[in-house]
């Protein structure tokens, strides 16, 4: 059972992302792409754990291909029955497959979900972060879980817009804080 507070928090930044210009989107996507192409963790990393964004959430596609065309091994998650993440390696476009809730899925051969612990930068979705790192996701628990996964250490980073970023978010024990929020005006270190 998620909050109520949770709840209305969510709801709004929904409703905000719904309004955005698909030029903003689209716009925003690259802008974010170079950012966290620039990053020196990211330009060091042999694997990135990432995803296929959807619905109104900042572009991931220009910076899939990016990490490809740098040589990086990219692994996507597939959701399953249970709300955890097991994952998959991308290689195009043309890999991706529609999935349960609207996603879009690798079809490659799966990785289990403890392979998100191999990646040296993880990238996930969500729709505000605090200062602190603490994250609101959509409600399924499966990034929290996951990150449960990750080494302490980990280059870890959230990819939202600017007004995502410093939104009060409540918290609840399950909800792991990531390190970085990537945005179309940068990256940014959170936490102490």
């Amino acid at each position: 059972m998620q909050s109520p507070a949770k709840t209305a928090v969510r709801d709004r930044l929904l409703t905000d992302r719904r309004r955005r210009p698909l030029a903003e989107v689209v716009a925003a996507a690259r802008a974010t792409a170079d950012h966290l192409l620039a990053v020196p963790e990211v330009r060091r990393a042999a694997t990135v754990a990432a995803y296929v964004s959807m619905n109104g959430e900042p572009g991931t596609a220009p910076l899939l291909d990016a990490l490809r065309a740098a040589g990086k091994r990219v692994i996507l998650p597939v959701l399953l029955p249970d709300g955890d993440l097991d994952w998959a390696a991308y290689r195009s476009p043309e890999d991706l497959a529609p999935a349960r809730l609207g996603l879009l899925e690798p079809v490659g051969e799966r990785l289990g979900p403890d392979a998100v612990a191999t990646a040296d930068v993880v990238l996930v979705p969500g729709l505000a972060v605090d200062r602190t790192g603490l994250r609101l996701g959509r409600g399924g628990g499966s990034y929290d879980r996951a990150l449960g996964r990750v080494p302490v250490g980990t280059f870890t980073c959230v990819l939202l817009y600017e007004s995502e970023v410093g939104v009060p978010v409540p918290a609840e024990p399950h909800d792991r804080a990531v390190g970085w929020a990537a945005t179309p005006a940068g990256v940014v270190r959170l936490g102490s």
